[in-house]
C-alpha cells in the first residue's frame, strides 16, 4: 500500500516514523510546509516532519499552496492509495481529497466530535477535562467532520502540560494509525458518522488569551498555566519601579492556604512565591520568566527582583 504523509508539526512525527519503520507500506513522498524563518536572525528552519523524513531518507515536497495545479499534479504522480494527514496547517481542497484510490486519513488529538479545530490539547487541559484521546477520521471537506475510523481515550494527569499531553497523544496517534492501516488492508475499516450535534471547537490560540485573571479560582488558573505551557505561556504583569513588566509563569502548585486579595503576593520563601487567587486559596509560583530575562525558579526571581510581600500582580493602571 502506497502511503503519502502530509504534516508539519511535532505531533505527526511518531506516526510518520511508525509507518516508515513498519515495513509493510511504501512512502513515495512526504508533504510539509515550506521552511520558515525563526528567531532574531530569521534563519530558515525545516519543519519537524521534514527533519524526520530526511532522517528516514524519504522524498520531501514543500508546496506553498498544496491546492495549486502544480501541487495536485505532483501528488497524483505519487499514486497514493492512502494519504495520512496530521497537523499540517493547510486545508485540503476537494481535488486533493479525491487523489488517493482509497481515501485520506486524519489523526486528530481529541475525541471527536469534541474539540474540532486547531488547539484541542490546550482546550482539554484548560477546561479541566478528566480525559481526552486521539481520533482517526476519513477526511472530508469540513474541518474535522469526517467519519470516524477509530479512537481511543487517554486520561489527563493532574500535572499534565500541553507539552506532556501532546507527547503522549502523539505516541497514541502513531499506534492508532498503524491499526487503521491494518484495518484498511484487511477490508475491516469502519466509517462511523460523527454526531455533529455534539461538536465543539477549539480555535487557534491568541497570545492575549494567556493573560491571567487573578480573580478566577485557583484551579482555573492552574489549568490555564498548564494548558499554555510551552506556548503562548500564561503571564501576568508586575510593576518594577515605574515600569510595568511581563512575568511569564511556567509552573505553579495549587495552595489552599493563601489569604489575600486576588493577585497579592502573600508569602516568599525557598519554595517560591505564593499569590492569592479568587475565592479561597491561591497558587505557589515555582517557575517564572521576567521580560528580558531567563526562565528561573520563582524564589531566585523574587530575590533578584527584590519582590515584596503585598505586591499586587496584574494590577491595572487605574488601580
Amino acid at each position: 500500500m502506497r502511503v503519502v504523509f502530509i504534516g508539519t508539526g511535532d505531533f505527526g512525527v511518531p506516526s510518520l516514523e511508525a509507518i516508515a519503520l513498519d515495513g509493510r507500506y511504501t512512502i513515495p513522498g512526504v508533504i510539509t510546509q515550506a521552511d520558515r524563518p525563526f528567531g532574531r536572525q530569521k534563519e530558515l528552519l525545516p519543519s519537524p516532519i521534514k527533519r524526520a523524513a530526511l532522517k528516514l531518507h524519504l522524498w520531501v515536497f514543500q508546496p506553498e499552496n498544496i491546492n495549486s495545479a502544480g501541487s495536485i499534479q505532483q501528488i497524483q504522480f505519487l499514486k497514493p492509495d492512502i494519504i495520512v494527514v496530521c497537523d499540517y496547517g493547510q486545508i485540503l481542497s476537494k481535488e486533493v481529497l479525491g487523489i488517493p484510490s482509497i481515501g485520506i486519513l486524519n489523526i486528530h488529538g481529541s475525541l471527536l466530535p469534541k474539540y474540532r479545530g486547531a488547539s484541542p490539547i490546550q482546550a482539554a487541559i484548560k477546561n479541566m477535562d478528566k480525559e481526552t484521546g486521539v481520533t482517526v477520521i476519513w477526511m472530508d471537506e469540513g474541518i474535522d467532520t469526517g467519519d470516524i475510523l477509530t479512537s481511543e481515550k487517554l486520561l489527563i494527569r493532574s500535572n499534565d502540560t500541553a507539552e506532556s499531553l501532546h507527547n503522549r497523544l502523539a505516541e497514541l496517534g502513531a499506534r492508532l494509525i498503524i491499526q487503521s492501516l491494518e484495518a484498511i488492508k484487511a477490508g475491516k475499516a469502519p466509517r462511523i458518522p460523527q454526531d455533529h450535534a455534539l461538536a465543539s471547537y477549539a480555535r487557534k490560540i491568541k497570545k492575549e488569551e494567556a493573560l491571567i485573571d487573578w480573580t478566577k479560582d485557583k484551579q482555573e488558573i492552574d489549568a490555564m498555566v498548564r494548558a499554555f505551557n510551552p506556548w503562548p505561556v500564561a503571564y501576568t504583569t508586575l510593576k518594577i519601579g515605574e515600569e510595568k513588566k511581563i512575568l511569564k509563569i511556567y509552573k505553579v502548585i495549587i495552595s489552599h492556604r493563601a489569604r489575600g486579595n486576588p493577585g497579592e503576593v502573600v508569602r516568599i520563601d525557598k519554595h517560591g512565591v505564593l499569590v492569592a487567587a479568587g475565592r479561597a486559596g491561591g497558587l505557589l509560583l515555582r517557575e517564572v520568566q521576567l521580560e528580558g530575562r531567563k526562565k528561573m525558579h520563582a524564589a531566585d526571581f523574587a530575590r533578584g527582583a527584590r519582590l515584596a510581600i503585598g505586591t499586587i500582580l496584574g494590577q491595572k493602571d487605574e488601580d
